[in-house]
């Protein structure tokens, strides 16, 4: 009879042995003969080296935000007036090629409004900036298309992995559309403004925030892959700890974000003083646009004091979050996760103010903008190391 159900197999022993062996007992009734179900295998683990591709997109991607950054702080992102894959892929040559360009930026509104006494030269070297930064988007791009067809081929992604490479492959292409519609909006003849020609702060934080979103999913995934998890038990304190560092996360993300609508507005040039806002803590024009919410995102005092009361929010709550961590037995490398999450905070925050004290030099405030990126790399980084098991 055993020889029987074990020919059989465990399903068909099962249904020989009668309808009362059948339901969530049966494994164990059949381990009283000798059978049992044999477990489907678990899944292939995803090689090391698709990590290590990931974790490569996302310095691309830091290359490409920081590259952005002094695009805009040069005020170059308005010298290309057009948009081509390819074709612009090519610079110009000749002096006739050069100058052909240069009557076609003069044709906007940058050129007869702010530049329009710039010489030939002072023309190629804002070309150049957001040539250099197109350029590397092309990068970005095929560094993520590329090796994810390769390694998609060699079978190296599971199905979890799939999804998530089609979806980072959707949003870089994304991001390059996204770019030329923020461009665009910085070459619209605007008849009723009387501001300078710039590019809609809306927009600029949509392409920032994408391309936050792009950094971040690569970095996270990139991460989880090749650090080992840490065996920690599922304590009260530790399921905290970890809701604190996702909301931490959050934080510097919008933090981060915020900086957009600084720079897309020039709120940074409003008020050069710290802590106060000239002589007061609460300037007399938070408020004076109408309808109220439109201060949130276009009155530039709005905005850097909104900028000001998030970047201490979030050196507050990195600070918070590091001494309650010190009160929980943690593994070597989560210490230093979180060590260094409240040395680049207050780093960050020194760059924040020195650039605001003085004006907004771009070198300074070109490296604030890269401590952005560095402090929402070391919120990651912890978030990973306290990641749950998977069970």
């Amino acid at each position: 009879m055993l020889r029987v159900l074990r020919g059989a197999g465990a399903g068909a022993g099962a249904r020989l042995l009668g309808p009362g062996w059948g339901g969530g007992g049966t494994r164990a009734r059949l381990r009283l003969f000798g059978l049992q179900q044999r477990p489907s295998p678990p899944p292939a683990p995803v090689p090391a080296a698709v990590g290590r591709w990931l974790l490569a997109c996302s310095g691309a991607v830091a290359g490409a935000v920081v590259l952005g950054g002094v695009t805009r702080l040069t005020e170059s992102g308005l010298s290309m007036v057009d948009w081509h894959l390819v074709k612009e892929m090519k610079p110009p040559r000749t002096q006739q090629e050069w100058e052909a360009e240069f009557r076609k930026y003069q044709q906007f509104p940058e050129f007869r409004i702010l530049n329009h006494d710039m010489t030939l030269t002072e023309f190629k070297f804002i070309w150049y900036m957001e040539y250099s930064h197109r350029m590397w988007g092309r990068v970005v791009g095929l560094a993520y298309i590329l090796p994810a067809a390769y390694f998609w081929r060699k079978g190296w992604l599971s199905r979890p992995m799939k999804g998530c490479v089609l979806a980072l492959c959707g949003l870089v292409c994304f991001q390059g559309l996204l770019g030329w519609y923020m461009v665009k909006s910085g070459l619209e003849e605007k008849p009723d403004s009387y501001d300078i020609p710039r590019v809609s702060q809306y927009r600029l934080a949509a392409h920032l925030g994408s391309a936050l979103v792009l950094y971040s999913a690569s970095l996270w995934t990139g991460l989880s892959l090749l650090l080992p998890q840490h065996q920690l038990p599922e304590t009260r304190q530790l399921l905290r700890l970890r809701h604190f560092a996702h909301g931490t996360t959050a934080l510097v993300f919008l933090t981060a974000l915020s900086g957009a609508f600084v720079a897309g507005l020039d709120a940074g040039l409003v008020y050069n003083s710290f802590p106060k806002m000239g002589e007061r803590w609460i300037p007399d024009d938070l408020l004076a646009f109408s309808p109220t919410l439109r201060n949130i995102f276009e009155n530039p005092t709005t905005v850097q004091f909104d900028h000001r009361i998030l970047g201490v929010a979030t050196v507050t709550a990195i600070t918070a979050l590091y001494l309650f961590s010190r009160k929980i037995p943690l593994p070597r490398r989560t210490r230093m996760a979180a060590a260094s999450l409240l040395a680049v905070a207050c780093m960050q925050v020194g760059l924040g103010i020195s650039t605001l004290l003085l004006y907004v030099p771009t070198p300074l405030a070109a490296t604030h903008q890269s401590g952005s990126l560095a402090l929402l790399s070391a919120a990651l980084w912890l978030a990973a190391e306290l990641r749950r098991l998977p069970k």
